[in-house]
């Protein structure tokens, strides 16, 4: 029996050539993983959010390498954001 393959991930999406379209999202801060104030957004209830810039990128995002300069301590929705997985490739093909 053979079963045929649909869906998978496109291998070709990496960090290093996507300039990071998953940096422009709404990313909220559910545990306390480190973030660094200067990067933490705070609503007018309490809630906390990855500071975005007025371009929409994350402030934690350097822009001339698209690397995270908080790695060690991103928030866990980033930890948990895997790179191919299918978000991945929604948000890669999005910012096209």
């Amino acid at each position: 029996m053979n079963i045929v393959l649909e869906n998978i991930a496109d291998t070709d999406i990496t960090c290093s050539n996507c300039q990071a379209a998953c940096c422009r999202m709404e990313v909220m801060i559910i545990t306390d993983t480190g973030v660094p104030d200067k990067h933490i957004s705070v609503d007018e209830w309490g809630g906390e959010t990855m500071l975005r810039l007025e371009d929409g990128w994350c402030s934690a995002v350097d822009r001339d390498t698209f690397r995270c300069t908080i790695y060690e301590n991103r928030p866990w929705i980033c930890r948990e954001f895997e790179m191919g997985s299918y978000e991945c490739q929604d948000e890669f093909r999005s910012a096209k």
